[in-house]
């Protein structure tokens, strides 16, 4: 039963692949080289669709020869094998007889594909076991200026010609080999620079190497049952299977062994903080923030700073770099509280003089001035005392460039007699110099103005108003609902219904049609048959040849009356088409017309194909021959059949078919000669096709 499964589970996969056609074993002639380029007759045109390149062959004089390393590549890939499948899409002008591709050894062609306008045939010529040629002739006109796909698919002894994803015909013929030289020429478009010149357009020009490979073109045409090919693959891929899980066993036990001994390995995830890394768990302070690294992302919270009680001789002071107070030393001067690094100018305007000092160890310490005060260029009224230096400044003297304490999302702002710092807009202080100040959430605090239809989203120092799905922007603050219907802004297939909703908008597919609303398909009673489309609700569109409410019935040409042949042919209708063929006693030399009037008469009394015997003479009639007796002699009555000698009235049974029965008799023409020419008589053969059950 498993191995069943895996056969049914192989030949599925095989099937799908199908479809995408695995690039192995794909040979695109016009992706390995380009008959456009250097190529002088042939020109890159519009084809039947817009997914590849389709060109234009034409001119007598062109030489579309497959450049050697091209072809050498192509040509391996189909090197001794006996399943392959043609495929291509083309538009051949009207009565052009031209080779599609010819693959040849000098004068051995290895496989050839030709379509004659002249006599509507479809020829594969092919090389089978010990270098014998074969040529399978399909009666059929592609040559009509109309565009056809055409497969032509061979599996051993099977070959299948499909047109327009119809099976026109289906043969068992020799088994092809090729068996492929190093130095074979690859044609496009001829036979040779002088012979089988195609003329028109030629797309998607591919051999695959698999059998069935129609399915590239038809999908609908996918097979059911696999080929003996088939079979034998899947066996040899159980196989290849097989060898492939003894070897993954093997490779996954080698790769549980060495993990064991990674069990007392770990790895670790480390955040990157302005170009400082740490470690799993590792915390670290971030000016007002407490930080830690978890897991890869950085984790902060706000630093709640304590209620401090200082001893005797400290005060609570901010230190640079911290968040929160720390109890300082402190120094008491000129009724002043200061801590530590603080200093104090004392000026005496009378004098002139000034002495600066600093707190330090909680005593306040006489800093001597070593230096002297820069020149002021201000008027002596712009001039400022400071307390905290002896030199005066300026009006409008820069502090922030000085030293400035403000730190995260704070601004520093120059004072007449020093700095301070300022929340930037946005933010709020976190401590009462404004030194460190955090965002606000206007949305959480519903200090927003954003309207209805809107959603408030918060960014760094502002917010922003979002519209709802569905709506569309008024101003910075506001929204509406959004008409996609209307305006034509929607998702819709043209063949869909669109319904407006809110905040967005919905869709649904027309009567007739089918899909998701998005994408609609004319849905068609049943299916349309014979390549026709589905254009609109039950209506297919026929191909030529075709009629019917599913492109069903083929259309006759010869019993409709919509072709008139000439009196020397008679009607043959194909599926899709049809042949005015030569009647008997008539032939065409090789010369096609559309309506059969190149069939001429065929004497048969010259071409020896009369069956007159010695003592009779053959007279050539329109369409036909007659024996007559030779004048004033007797005719013995035989009749010449195959080279032999049959006697007047003899009867015997065919070598080659056993149901077939053949008689030596007088004809109903003799009838006039036995009058006509004194009793003497004419005899011929009377060749009985019944079929006898007895024998």
């Amino acid at each position: 039963m498993g191995l069943l499964q895996l056969y049914v589970g192989l030949f599925s996969v095989a099937s799908v692949a199908a479809f995408g056609v695995d690039p192995a074993v794909r040979i695109s002639v016009f992706q390995e080289f380009s008959p456009g380029e250097g190529f002088s007759g042939v020109t890159q045109v519009q084809g039947f669709h817009d997914d590849t390149r389709a060109f234009l062959f034409q001119d007598s004089s062109r030489s579309v020869k497959v450049p050697d390393a091209a072809a050498g590549r192509m040509l391996q890939r189909l090197r001794g094998k006996s399943e392959f499948t043609i495929t291509l899409t083309l538009r051949q002008e009207k009565l052009n007889s031209g080779v599609i591709l010819s693959i040849h050894h000098g004068e051995q062609r290895l496989l050839e594909l030709e379509s004659s306008g002249q006599k509507s045939e479809v020829r594969l010529h092919y090389q089978s076991e010990g270098q014998r040629t074969h040529t399978e002739i399909f009666p059929y006109t592609l040559a009509d200026s109309q565009w056809h796909r055409v497969s032509v698919s061979i599996s051993a002894s099977h070959v299948v010609l499909y047109v327009d994803c119809n099976k026109i015909y289906e043969r068992v013929v020799a088994v092809p080999l090729m068996e492929i030289p190093e130095d074979t020429s690859f044609w496009v478009g001829q036979r040779n620079s002088a012979h089988g010149l195609f003329k028109g357009v030629m797309q998607d020009v591919q051999i695959l190497v698999m059998p069935q490979g129609y399915i590239t073109q038809c999908p609908d045409l996918n097979r059911t049952c696999p080929t003996c090919n088939d079979f034998h693959g899947l066996v040899q891929k159980i196989m290849e299977l097989q060898d492939i899980l003894a070897k993954t066993s093997s490779k996954l036990s080698l790769a549980e062994e060495k993990m064991k001994g990674l069990d007392s390995c770990y790895c670790e995830r480390t955040c990157l903080v302005k170009g400082v890394t740490y470690r799993e768990e590792q915390t670290w302070s971030d000016g007002w923030k407490n930080c830690s690294c978890s897991n890869g992302t950085v984790r902060c919270e706000k630093i709640l700073c304590p209620l401090l009680e200082c001893p005797d001789g400290t005060t609570p002071a901010y230190v640079t770099g911290t968040c929160c107070k720390e109890c300082q030393l402190m120094c008491l001067f000129s009724g002043q509280t200061l801590v530590e690094g603080q200093r104090c100018a004392v000026h005496d305007p009378t004098a002139g003089l000034c002495q600066l000092f600093e707190c330090r160890d909680g005593t306040m310490h006489r800093v001597p001035n070593t230096e002297d005060c820069p020149l002021l260029t201000c008027a002596e009224s712009d001039q400022i005392t400071l307390t905290d230096r002896c030199c005066k400044v300026c009006r409008g003297h820069d502090f922030c460039a000085e030293d400035s304490i403000c730190v995260e999302n704070s601004e520093c702002v120059n004072l007449d007699a020093g700095s301070s710092c300022s929340c930037k807009n946005g933010f709020r202080p976190l401590r009462e110099d404004r030194a460190y100040c955090e965002d606000v959430d206007e949305c959480v605090e519903a200090r927003h103005c954003c309207g209805e239809n809107t959603q408030c989203v918060n960014t760094a120092g502002s917010f922003m108003c979002i519209c709802h799905t569905g709506f569309i922007r008024i101003d910075d603050f506001s929204c509406t609902e959004h008409d996609e219907c209307a305006s034509g802004q929607h998702s819709c297939d043209e063949n869909a219904l669109c319904f407006n909703t809110v905040g967005g908008h919905s869709c649904s597919c027309k009567p007739g049609y089918t899909g998701n609303g998005t994408d609609c398909r004319a849905l068609c009673d049943g299916r349309c048959l014979n390549g026709g489309s589905c254009s609109s609700p039950n209506i297919c569109v026929c191909p030529q040849g075709f009629s019917g409410q599913n492109c069903e019935t083929d259309i006759d040409e010869c019993s409709e009356g919509l072709v008139q042949c000439d009196t020397h042919s008679t009607c043959v209708n194909l599926p899709g088409w049809y042949h005015c063929e030569c009647r008997d006693g008539y032939h065409d030399n090789e010369v096609y017309t559309a309506n059969g009037e190149a069939c001429k008469d065929v004497d048969e009394c010259v071409t020896g194909l009369s069956t007159c015997a010695n003592d009779t003479l053959c007279f050539n009639l329109d369409g036909g021959y007659d024996c007559r007796c030779r004048h004033a002699h007797n005719c013995t009555g035989d009749c010449v059949h195959r080279g032999q000698v049959k006697h007047s009235g003899q009867i015997w049974v065919l070598d080659t078919d056993r149901c077939s029965i053949c008689s030596c008799q007088v004809s109903e023409s003799d009838a006039f000669w036995v009058s006509a020419l004194r009793r003497t008589f004419n005899h011929t053969i009377s060749h009985h096709m019944t079929k006898n059950k007895t024998l």
